[in-house]
């Protein structure tokens, strides 16, 4: 198994370059010029549009550009932001509290509603409960976020006027006070996450639970008089969570990464929110540094899931294909 995670670490070397070439690739033949803005400015003359332009290295071929901005992002520096002359490190670390707080909650009560909701749907197969459950869940896969986004501002904002329907980022956190209202700014982003992410996982969850149920070893047990709780527990969802690592693994580096449209609708300055400016911006350096760390913690994650498997199943063997 070691040699096997060693493979795929150094697979993923090449994966993350190519992802990086192409965005940078795409990004530099973009329309639209980082420094229009300074063109709007009648006190920048060309000439100081034009030293910034070389301060920053517009002026190089792309492929020097790329090559000095990877060798940068290898050293650890991220570059400076075209628009806001800041270090990206800098504004990627002042968006990721937020990001962490408002996806990162959502993740973890959408597991912690799947699991138990998947199990009973399935075995409560085609009763009441599965009925809603499954409505509930497929109504909540169906509609995008914009949508549930905007109807919940119109219920709970525009008519009932409990919460507040734009995500204060200058609140500061220093007494109840401040904490109930970081709470109340707070749940509607985080509900129409966890709606989102507890459709997705339950699905899954649902449908493996039915398959195992059906299973030799699962009937074994139940004629051995093993009580259902411990056939549930030990034969059934040990088993049927082993496909649902895989997903979880690979929605996790969303939570460093935002939701670019939730965001979006309520105003939270995250990850997500940062990137969409950036891309509309065409600051290259924010988008290539939010990508890349996007694509390296799915490469790390999909190795976490694989030794996951192991612990999960011990009939799970690794072997070399490439021999």
């Amino acid at each position: 198994m070691a040699k096997y995670l060693v493979y795929r670490l150094l697979t993923f070397i090449p994966t993350v370059i190519a992802i990086s070439i192409v965005v940078f690739a795409i990004l530099a033949l973009a329309p639209g010029d980082p420094m229009g803005e300074f063109a709007l400015n009648p006190s920048i003359t060309a000439e100081v549009r034009e030293n910034i332009r070389k301060s920053f290295g517009l002026d190089q071929p792309i492929y020097i550009r790329y090559i000095k901005w990877f060798m940068s992002f290898v050293r650890g520096d991220m570059g400076y932001s075209f628009t806001s002359r800041t270090p990206v490190i800098e504004l990627i670390l002042q968006r990721i509290p937020t990001t962490l707080w408002i996806v990162g909650s959502a993740y973890v009560l959408g597991a912690l509603l799947a699991i138990p909701l998947g199990v009973i749907s399935a075995l409560k197969r085609n009763s009441i409960i599965d009925t809603i459950v499954t409505t509930v869940v497929f109504l909540g896969f169906s509609l995008p976020t914009f949508f549930t986004g905007l109807l919940f501002i119109i219920i709970f904002s525009v008519q009932l006027g409990w919460l507040p329907f734009i995500y204060n980022s200058s609140l500061q956190v220093t007494d109840w006070q401040s904490l109930l209202a970081q709470i109340k700014q707070s749940v509607m982003p985080v509900c129409v996450l966890t709606l989102l992410q507890t459709a997705l996982l339950m699905r899954f969850v649902r449908s493996e639970v039915l398959e195992k149920l059906n299973q030799d070893y699962v009937r074994t047990a139940y004629a051995k008089g093993l009580p259902a709780f411990v056939v549930i527990k030990r034969h059934v969802l040990r088993n049927a969570l082993i496909p649902v690592v895989t997903l979880v693994a690979l929605d996790i580096p969303n939570i460093f990464t935002g939701a670019l449209v939730t965001e979006q609708v309520f105003r939270v300055p995250g990850i997500g929110a940062l990137l969409i400016e950036s891309i509309n911006r065409n600051d290259t350096p924010v988008v290539m540094a939010i990508t890349c760390i996007y694509a390296i913690l799915i490469v790390v994650f999909n190795l976490i899931a694989d030794a996951l498997y192991a612990l999960l199943d011990p009939r799970v063997k690794y072997v070399n294909t490439h021999r």
